[in-house]
């Protein structure tokens, strides 16, 4: 069955990662605050970790049709929001985003590395609001998810790697893909204007760097040719599994392209955004996704698979 399973991939050569979430966790989990300073206390930061909600094995459940189940099988990895949001140029509330990420290790020197996986994504079945055709439908709720890597190899730089789906600008439809890249123009900017936050520019994006109202992020830009709409059903309760993947150089540190569904989008070699190395993390090969509500009500991103491949 699992040789049947990874037909639905384009892995390269070595595969590292093969997640079903049907068979479990797999080892992916929420991004916690670092509990390192003396008393377990977290590391002083203007940006709230420790309201994100803890990544679910789900059934996908729904009010009106029960449980939906995953692509092919009973449960997929469930990353969620809580009912929180704020407007897209502030900083994000807390628990309006949620993380999943698993932590492994690079194995040798590749010089390719890509993330696939077949995913879902819909707001919360729980009220109708609004006039005219589809009241109930929320798809604007949802402000945007993303997939990537956090990556530090022996004796090089740390790299965010990944790109986001912006779908929705204060409640705005935008539906376009972005490639992180810093361009606050320093690590005060990075942090809303706050001096000394521990993070400094390039690390941890998905929730640092300043938003505009225009759907600017200071740590993304747009992938070129970069718009497309996707598969949001007729009501929130309805799920259409779709195909992402995402090839970085991690020789030269570089996008080279990814792909959404049916449509390859050329990254054009754009380079990857590096920062000095962090102290004990040697070898770093994170992959993670996230899921960020535009909307006071909850947001879900559902991995029903992943794949993590090498060359």
């Amino acid at each position: 069955m699992d040789d049947l399973k990874i037909t639905r991939f384009r892995p390269l050569k070595q595969v590292l990662v093969h997640d079903v979430f049907d068979t479990g966790f797999n080892g992916w989990m929420v991004i916690m605050p670092n509990f390192c300073n003396e008393g377990f206390e977290q590391s002083p930061s203007i940006v709230s970790k420790d309201q994100w909600p803890p990544c679910m094995l789900s059934t996908a459940t729904f009010r009106y049709p029960g449980s939906h189940g995953s692509m092919s099988g009973q449960y997929s990895l469930k990353i969620s929001t809580r009912a929180v949001s704020s407007p897209y140029a502030g900083m994000p509330a807390p628990g309006s985003m949620g993380h999943g990420i698993k932590r492994v290790s690079f194995w040798g020197r590749p010089d390719l590395l890509q993330f696939e996986t077949w995913f879902a994504y819909t707001a919360e079945q729980d009220l109708c609001d609004g006039e005219g055709p589809l009241p109930g439908l929320h798809e604007n709720s949802v402000r945007c998810f993303g997939f990537g890597f956090d990556l530090q190899q022996r004796g090089g730089k740390r790299h965010f790697a990944g790109v986001r789906y912006l779908n929705a600008v204060d409640g705005r439809p935008v539906r376009k893909w972005q490639m992180i890249w810093p361009w606050a123009k320093d690590d005060k900017s990075w942090a809303y204007d706050t001096e000394g936050d521990w993070c400094v520019k390039g690390v941890d994006p998905f929730w640092f760097g300043k938003r505009h109202p225009d759907g600017r992020h200071e740590g993304f830009i747009d992938v070129p040719d970069g718009g497309q709409e996707l598969c949001y059903n007729e009501t929130d309760c309805k799920l259409n599994w779709q195909y992402f993947r995402l090839l970085v150089d991690v020789k030269k540190y570089e996008y080279l392209e990814m792909q959404c569904q049916d449509k390859v989008f050329d990254l054009g070699r754009h380079p990857i955004y590096g920062t000095d190395p962090y102290a004990r993390i040697e070898g770093l090969m994170n992959p993670l996704a996230w899921v960020e509500t535009d909307a006071p009500r909850r947001s879900f991103l559902y991995l029903d698979s992943v794949v993590v491949s090498q060359e």
